[in-house]
């Protein structure tokens, strides 16, 4: 009779067993590794029926001119805008205008009740008689001198009284005439006919478009320190473009601009004339300032607007059709060039400047190299076979 094993060791063979065989069922299931998936995208070869609908394009060396397209605000030209200050204290009596009024040079804006102005009209008054009655004196005493009535000492002493009194009612009237006194009330002092109160007057410096009032019925005025108007020529105004980084090279002034508005027909046409020495330090732009004509008022200040700055220097670069370009997984920009043994490679571009349907390619190509600008899809998708 044959002795049995000991229960120990058959246990411990059965586990043996069980451990081989999970582990040969494991390595069995495990996925194999896919050489056929490189790390590297492989050329694409074409058949001669494939490659009928590709075209390529040959790389060269190009010249361009450069638009930078930026964004601005609506200013008024400064050379063409003023605010007006009060002349004289006083309250404001009655205002003559409103924002949006065009106005002529001289035309009245408002009304003041200026004790300033009443004396100014008065010294005025008594200067121009006064210098009546000294040359009156003066030329008295030049017609007795002929004659030995007076001494030469009284004459000399007349007609230096009468240039005095002269020059006093000269800056009399100096002053009326920064007050902006009526024509017509000056005209009435002088010809001595009797003159009614008048009151202060605030008139335009310009002419131009009441762009703002700031002061209201019953203001007191101070002279010389209270903005009233901004007076306006709106036929032209300025935009204030902000431009950042390399694009600033390109530009310079007298360079031709447009303004799109998106409510004009056409755009504006604009001309560089200013571009700012200093760096906003809030948007690290630089303001460049261009000079809009403004038919109809059309543009309002502090209108946003888009601004197209055409570059007046010429630009060197490689220039591709902007159909040669596509995207990666990882959205980066890439062509496909046609190599010497007939395959096509995948080539990463880094994408320049955009003018027109071409980008300008600063790396990843070379002058002579051929991309493919029509079934690039098509090579991308043999690729991905």
């Amino acid at each position: 009779m044959t002795n049995s094993p000991p229960s120990g060791i058959s246990r411990a063979v059965a586990l043996a067993i069980l451990f081989v065989a999970a582990t040969m069922a494991f390595a069995g299931c495990s996925p194999k590794k896919d050489n056929s998936q490189a790390d590297v995208a492989q050329n694409v070869t074409l058949t001669a029926d494939q490659l009928q609908h590709i075209r390529l394009f040959t790389v060269a060396a190009s010249k361009f001119h450069k638009t930078i397209e930026t964004t601005g605000a609506v200013d008024f030209d400064n050379d063409q805008a003023t605010s007006v200050i009060a002349p004289i204290s006083g309250p404001v009596t009655r205002l003559l205008v409103s924002p949006g009024d065009k106005v002529k040079k001289g035309a009245p804006l408002a009304m003041v009740d200026s004790s300033d102005f009443a004396a100014a009209t008065s010294a005025y008054s008594k200067a121009l008689a006064t210098a009546r009655n000294a040359r009156r004196l003066s030329d008295m005493d030049q017609d007795l001198l002929q004659h030995n009535g007076v001494s030469q000492r009284e004459a000399d002493q007349a007609k230096t009284d009468a240039a005095n009194a002269e020059a006093d009612r000269d800056a009399a009237l100096q002053t009326l005439a920064s007050l902006n006194v009526d024509p017509q009330a000056l005209k009435d002092i002088q010809d001595g006919r009797p003159v009614s109160h008048i009151q202060g007057m605030i008139r335009a410096p310009i002419a131009g478009t009441v762009a703002e009032r700031l002061i209201t019925p019953g203001q007191l005025l101070q002279a010389g320190t209270t903005p009233s108007f901004t007076i306006a020529d709106l036929s032209r105004v300025w935009v204030m473009a902000q431009v950042f980084g390399s694009d600033l090279a390109a530009i310079s002034v007298g360079d031709q601009s447009e303004v799109v508005t998106g409510m004009a027909a056409r755009n504006l046409s604009g001309r560089v004339d200013n571009i700012s020495a200093v760096v906003n330090p809030d948007t690290r732009s630089v303001q460049v300032r261009v000079a809009v004509d403004n038919p109809q008022d059309l543009l309002k200040k502090q209108m946003y607007v888009r601004v197209l700055i055409h570059s007046r220097q010429e630009s060197d670069g490689l220039l591709i059709p902007v159909s040669a370009i596509l995207r990666d997984d990882e959205n980066l920009p890439f062509v496909y060039v046609a190599l010497r043994d007939s395959s096509f490679a995948r080539r990463h571009v880094s994408l320049g400047y955009r003018t027109g349907e071409q980008y300008d390619i600063p790396s990843g190509l070379k002058a002579g190299d051929r991309v493919v600008t029509d079934g690039g899809l098509f090579v991308q998708f043999m690729q991905s076979q």
